[in-house]
């Protein structure tokens, strides 16, 4: 039942609204008034009323002025009427494969007293809202069949046709209650009765076609001549976005408004406890993207099951907080992706995309992008990053001229039982941090190959400064040597993401789901949303050296690979996890202080001096 509160917000939308349409509608006076002003003169020229040499030069002049402006106005009514807007990336799901959830959003529709959404998709992200998606350029509106969201009986059916999709964030599905996710929803549903106000869906539809169409004119690659052209449409539609913004922003506030009065007569107790869950829902979700996926895309695998891995996340945060001790009992009612045919099919799509979305990943599975289950996580994820991490740091050793410690013949690692040979050794790496170069030594040729290429072979890129001065880069360790070791890790690491070594990228391929026509976004912009900063080369040398460790662990001692829901990539020994690795490591690379890891290895009774195995 809509309130004073709803009534009000509406009511200012729809003067908002009108405010738009006023600078659409001066816009087109604008570019019509040349052409009135040789209307004018043309018809006082024929009624003898303008008549001379003057008058006729007046007329040839504004005339042209005049086409010269319709035409210029044409285009950019063109431009702005079919660029395509941006459209969010989603996962569609149809009713047949969720008839539950669409039936639990057409009976939120019908309470609110509100057209039901057109149509329901997932996004890997934390939020729920409205998306118009009727404009041409996505393509023709399918005819709607007896199965739709707004039954064939509902007054409301007509109106569903038009009305926007429903965009779910699929981490509520999996960790909401279905209670707790209609509650939610209640808001973002109710948005569907301002939306189909016709001054509001107008004044939208002009709004997002000039962020259309200023994307199309600052889109790069052009000839210098289109360079021109669309720098003037770029200043044109700039100024129009500017003249719209104030109205835009505030029409905007008044449909939340009039949405979120209306939806207080719908369960309005449980939607704050809902509040709260979304809150847990995001801090969970980003610490999984984070600590959890990232180190896996970055290997080429991708969880296959990131919602599902959300629900595991905050269960053990609930068990570690005290202040998550509450929501834990929820988890025996009925969780919201119950209300979808096949939760683990969507899971796993949802978790596709958004690799590709957070990552840049490509968008179907191939032998090097595949996906990984949660229980094969630690070996396939854990050990091999530890392995590949330590290979990579011994080869840039091995660049940089560091001696290889001499293993017997009995030595895991040994290739035969000749004789001594070197190994791959944590000694080693050890030995080289905490060692204090020459003053006057020469600095070492990091890539010590007569053929001119690099260490697997490929082209040499241009080399940096060989000589690093740690204080003018806050990114590198304080200690000489592992400023150097970490500029080289940095450039090694740096070159096999560049050529697809460490982890793929985009392959050029089209979402699933979508054809090359109707592909959402450019797959050299990809990833859209990046999760972290790059890493710093002192964050690099961090990883590999801890790498390192964790390697020696599970070689000398047994240690193995583990998974933190939390955490990420984890050490066990004997079955615990290892916490205290970072500092003994920091002190290491920061300071070139191996004592206290060394203390922490004989606690542990992990030998440095014995070679591990390499990834």
């Amino acid at each position: 039942m809509s309130g004073i509160g709803a009534e009000t917000g509406a009511r200012i939308a729809r003067a908002r609204a009108l405010g738009v349409l006023r600078v659409r509608s001066r816009a087109v006076a604008g570019a019509l008034l040349p052409a009135a002003a040789a209307v004018i003169l043309l018809a006082g020229g024929t009624s003898g009323h303008l008549v001379g040499s003057g008058w006729d030069a007046a007329r040839w002049v504004v005339c042209g002025v005049a086409l010269l402006v319709l035409l210029a106005a044409g285009a950019v009514a063109l431009v702005v009427a079919r660029a395509r807007p941006a459209l969010t990336p989603t996962v569609a799901i149809p009713e047949s494969a969720a008839p539950d959830l669409y039936r639990l959003v057409r009976d939120l529709a019908d309470r609110l007293d509100v057209p039901a959404p057109s149509a329901i998709a997932l996004t890997p992200d934390c939020d729920s809202w409205l998306e118009d998606r009727t404009h041409r350029a996505h393509g023709p509106q399918p005819d709607r069949a007896p199965d739709e969201i707004a039954g064939p009986g509902d007054p409301a059916h007509r109106r569903a046709a038009t009305a926007p999709v429903l965009v779910i964030g699929s981490p509520f599905l999996w960790w909401m209650r279905v209670g707790e996710l209609r509650a939610v929803l209640a808001p973002v549903v109710a948005g569907t009765g301002p939306s189909a106000h016709p001054d509001i869906a107008a004044a939208r539809r002009f709004v997002r076609g000039l962020d259309a169409a200023l994307a199309v004119a600052v889109e790069r690659g052009r000839r210098p001549g289109a360079r021109l052209v669309c720098a003037a449409l770029a200043r044109v539609v700039r100024l129009l976005l500017r003249a719209c913004q104030v109205h835009a922003a505030e029409m905007e506030r008044g449909v939340a408004s009039a949405a979120a009065e209306r939806a207080q007569a719908v369960d309005y107790g449980l939607r704050i406890v809902a509040q709260e869950q979304v809150g847990l829902a995001y801090a969970g979700w980003d610490r999984l993207l984070t600590r959890v996926a990232l180190p896996a895309w970055r290997m080429g695998r991708w969880p296959a099951r990131l919602d599902a891995g959300v629900v595991a996340a905050l269960t053990e945060l609930s068990r570690r907080d005290r202040l998550a001790e509450g929501f834990a009992s929820r988890l025996g009612e009925r969780p919201a992706c119950d209300l979808l045919e096949e939760p683990g099919a969507i899971d796993e799509a949802t978790s596709l995309l958004a690799a590709r979305l957070f990552h840049g990943g490509p968008a179907e599975p191939g032998p090097d992008w595949s996906p990984v289950d949660w229980q094969e996580y630690p070996e396939e994820v854990v050990d091999r990053k530890w392995r590949t991490d330590a290979a990579r740091l011994h080869r840039v050793l091995d660049a940089l001229g560091v001696r290889r410690p001499a293993t017997g013949p009995g030595d895991p690692g040994t290739p035969s039982a000749d004789g001594p040979t070197d190994g791959p050794t944590l000694s080693r790496v050890l030995d080289h941090l905490t060692a204090t170069p020459a003053p006057d030594a020469p600095a070492a040729d990091p890539y010590p190959h007569t053929d001119g290429t690099h260490l697997d072979g490929a082209p040499l890129a241009p080399d940096p400064d060989p000589e690093v001065d740690p204080e003018a880069d806050p990114d590198l360790p304080a200690h000489p040597t592992s400023s150097a070791l970490a500029t080289r890790l940095g450039v090694e690491v740096a070159r096999e993401e560049a050529t697809g070594i460490a982890a793929p990228g985009a392959t050029g391929g089209h979402p699933a789901g979508q054809s090359a026509d109707t592909a959402l976004w450019d797959d050299h912009a990809l990833p859209l949303f990046p999760l972290q900063p790059p890493r710093s080369d002192r964050e690099l040398l961090t990883d590999h050296v801890t790498a390192m460790v964790c390697c020696a662990a599970m070689d000398t001692v047994g240690a193995t690979p583990g998974l933190d829901w939390l955490d990420g990539p984890t050490l066990l020994v004997h079955g615990e996890r290892v916490a205290d690795l970072t500092p003994p490591v920091l002190s290491l690379v920061e300071e070139g202080d191996a004592v206290p890891l060394r203390a922490w290895l004989v606690e542990l009774g992990i030998r440095p001096e014995k070679p591990v195995r390499l990834g």
